[in-house]
């Protein structure tokens, strides 16, 4: 179909271009030179007739058409031999015209215009008359064959534009035929080379779908559709493997997950063991670059001595980089405690934490006037949630603007979840980076201009999914950044299976 439609858009491309070729030369070549022409030969007419009319009167004034008609003669000439090539016969009839009217006017006209006296009007021998006659007659053959050519000209460009609309109308009828032809050929091959063998595939796997894993495929159809066939069917054979398998290993499930547990907790043991290892080496490297400095320190260039201090920095960087990571993938272990938790009591121990950077930063914290709720969570990490969420409003901060943290929590319409708010007068983040700041390593500004890991955003999102909630940024706040995050209610049927619980274990809930 590509090749038709490009051969189809080649053909019909050159036929046009023909066809405008034509009507250009018809328009702008042989029309305006069949005007000229008729000017030329009205211009040598009215010469003729100006000669003899002053011949017979003698007066000046007849002489008038006469000079008038030679100028006429050359805008004409010149108009004909610009528009006409130089070999064409145009031309040629031209320079028959042009040399038969010279003699003409040398031969006849000059000379009688020279006898002429004033109010004496001339009488014509008829030497001169004949041979006047004879040239002027031999300027009409030339006119004749001028406008043969002329004619001849047209009627070729007429017959050549017929030729090709003919041309165009059956290329064009034929590339409709053949189109029409091809799409119904490729419909019909569609039909039964892809429809159907789909169709049956189909079929195969609503069976499949409806608990009948028993109906075995019969891949057909082109090769694709095949190669699809025989992997659906060793699926099929796969799923009913597994089934069987799944029935006699039931029993084993238990043990299976007791052997879970326990990978998982050599997993976390290992993840603590990793970082233990990874940082020792960081250790050697920053302790002994401050060991070169401080002994070599005076032998060393300032070169060298800040290509130590970008080692230390580097190695303290990858320090809490691992620290960062371990935190981050202890988010959702098995071993984090899920109980009651008092958000203020999160809230305060994250502002005692960054007590510091408060007070060197004069941050202002607005609390909520109402205590913040009670949700069921870890407390370490929706302390940690806090903390970074207040610690990155304090890092991103206007310079020479004091922080303004304004922390808010309300019920969600649904009474389903705790809807909270922290809203900073920072920097702001542009719209189009909104998800991009949750994705763990993702910086939107150079180490120099602010410090980090790019872990604190990703670290918060994970912990509120974790508590069954989401988080983002509102984006209808421009006087800094605003992040909204969700933790559900308590339903009373968990405080309920909490108190039985204590009750049985003999505390008061």
């Amino acid at each position: 179909m590509g090749v038709l439609v490009l051969g189809a858009g080649i053909a019909g491309g050159l036929l046009l271009h023909q066809y405008d070729e034509v009507s250009h030369e018809l328009i702008d070549g042989v029309q305006p030179s069949r005007s000229a022409a008729f000017r030329l030969q009205a211009a040598l007419r009215d010469q003729e007739t100006a000669v003899r009319g002053y011949a017979i009167s003698a007066d000046r004034q007849f002489l008038d058409p006469y000079f008038a008609g030679r100028e006429a003669e050359a805008t004409a000439a010149s108009d004909i031999r610009q528009l006409a090539a130089d070999e064409s016969p145009l031309t040629v009839d031209l320079d028959a015209i042009e040399r038969a009217a010279e003699a003409w006017r040398s031969s006849f006209a000059e000379p009688l215009v020279a006898s002429v006296r004033p109010d004496d009007p001339a009488v014509i021998n008829g030497a001169l008359a004949d041979r006047g006659k004879a040239e002027f007659d031999r300027i009409r053959g030339l006119f004749d064959i001028q406008n043969k050519h002329l004619t001849e000209a047209r009627e070729a460009g007429i017959a050549r534009l017929d030729d090709l609309r003919w041309w165009r109308n059956v290329v064009l009828g034929t590339i409709v035929v053949v189109l029409l032809a091809t799409a119904a050929a490729l419909a019909v091959v569609m039909r039964s080379a892809v429809t159907r063998p789909l169709a049956s595939l189909a079929a195969s796997c609503r069976r499949i779908t409806e608990g009948d894993f028993t109906a075995k495929i019969v891949p057909q159809g082109p090769k694709d559709i095949r190669a699809i066939g025989v992997d659906v069917e060793n699926m099929r054979q796969r799923i009913v493997a597994e089934l069987h398998s799944s029935r006699s290993a039931e029993e084993q499930l238990d043990g299976q997950a007791i052997e879970l547990r326990r990978s998982n907790a050599e997993l976390e043991q290992f993840a603590y063991v990793a970082s233990h290892d990874l940082q020792e080496p960081l250790r050697k490297v920053t302790a002994f670059c401050q060991l070169l400095e401080k002994r070599y320190g005076d032998k060393l260039d300032e070169r060298g001595i800040e290509y130590i201090n970008f080692a230390v920095d580097g190695a303290k960087r990858m320090q809490v980089l691992i620290n960062d990571l371990l935190t981050f993938s202890r988010v959702g272990r098995l071993n984090s405690a899920l109980t009651e938790v008092e958000l203020d009591s999160g809230l305060d121990d994250a502002i005692a934490n960054l007590a510091i950077a408060i007070e060197e930063s004069d941050a202002e914290i607005v609390r909520p006037h109402e205590p913040l709720p009670r949700v069921v969570g870890d407390p370490t990490l929706l302390a940690m949630l806090w903390q970074n969420l207040i610690g990155n409003a304090m890092k991103f901060r206007r310079e020479g603007v004091a922080p303004h943290i304004a922390i808010e929590c309300q019920r969600d319409a649904d009474d389903d979840s705790w809807s909270f708010t922290l809203t900073d007068n920072g920097i702001g983040i542009a719209p189009e980076f909104v998800d991009k700041v949750f994705i763990i390593f993702q910086r939107l500004h150079g180490r120099d201009a602010y410090g980090g890991t790019g872990i604190g955003l990703a670290l918060c999102k994970k912990i509120v999914e974790h508590h069954g909630g989401t988080i983002w940024i509102d984006t209808s706040y421009t006087e800094g950044t605003r992040f909204r995050f969700t933790l559900p209610v308590i339903k009373p049927t968990a405080v309920a299976d909490d108190e039985s619980a204590a009750t049985l274990e003999g505390t008061t809930p």
